[in-house]
């Protein structure tokens, strides 16, 4: 059997925070183009979580690889801002230009020049709208007055414009309808599956981890272990 290739691995991970107790991660390990979703951490331990895996902070305590390399590895500030081109976040902390519309939102990642867009740039824009399932109705709206189950897919797409090969989403459907997590799961599941991404979310809504994820897990924070999800988990706000 051929073995996949390990995209993150976090052996014995220790990061204090503001939290009452700091991140504890024992032992994860994700392969080339799965897609794993981890309940169990907060907002704020999500924003952390996401900022080791990119190596933005390192931990206290243990080793954290991505594509082989340890985070700690990174010799200085340039070196670190190349190492981020192989990641696609999607947070709320990425900001919307609420007052441009959807489809100059969607050009940033390609170019500044969005008023007016070039035709090679609107044409790029068409293509990752209709990836993500943006219809062609909200390209001109503004980003403020589109639903929230739009914006989401906006995040999504900004995401993976410059064709990222990890994709870490942070709480990605906190802002969505119930009614609409289990469509937005099976996006993010189709997008992963057409660009062979490999994906990591973190997030308390079973009804997406079971739509997006081929494995979710449960952090227990008091002792770092990563357990199979049970079905008693609830869908919770942070």
């Amino acid at each position: 059997m051929t073995t996949s290739p390990v995209v993150v691995e976090f052996a014995g991970v220790v990061k204090t925070y503001s939290a009452l107790r700091p991140l504890r991660l024992g032992s994860l390990s994700v392969v080339q183009s799965e897609r794993v979703a981890i309940a169990g951490i907060d907002a704020a331990g999500a924003e952390l979580f996401v900022n080791l895996v990119t190596g933005a902070m390192l931990p206290d305590a243990g080793e954290i690889r991505v594509f082989g390399r340890t985070t700690a590895s990174v010799a200085n500030g340039e070196e670190w801002l190349a190492s981020l081109d192989v990641f696609g976040i999607v947070s709320d902390r990425a900001v919307l230009l609420e007052g441009a519309t959807v489809a100059q939102n969607l050009a940033l990642p390609f170019t500044l020049e969005i008023d007016p867009m070039a035709p090679d740039t609107t044409a790029r824009v068409a293509r990752l709208a209709d990836e993500c399932e943006i219809v062609p109705q909200w390209l001109e709206q503004r980003a403020g007055d589109v639903p929230a189950e739009v914006r989401a897919r906006m995040h999504v797409a900004r995401a993976i414009a410059l064709a990222p090969r990890l994709l870490l989403m942070e709480h990605p459907t906190a802002a969505l309808p119930e009614t609409d997590r289990g469509a937005f799961g099976s996006l993010v599941a189709r997008v992963c599956e057409a660009r062979q991404l490999t994906a990591l979310a973190v997030t308390v809504d079973a009804v997406f981890a079971a739509r997006a994820a081929q494995r979710t897990l449960t952090l227990l924070p008091a002792t770092g272990q990563l357990v199979s999800a049970r079905p008693w988990w609830r869908r919770l706000k942070f």
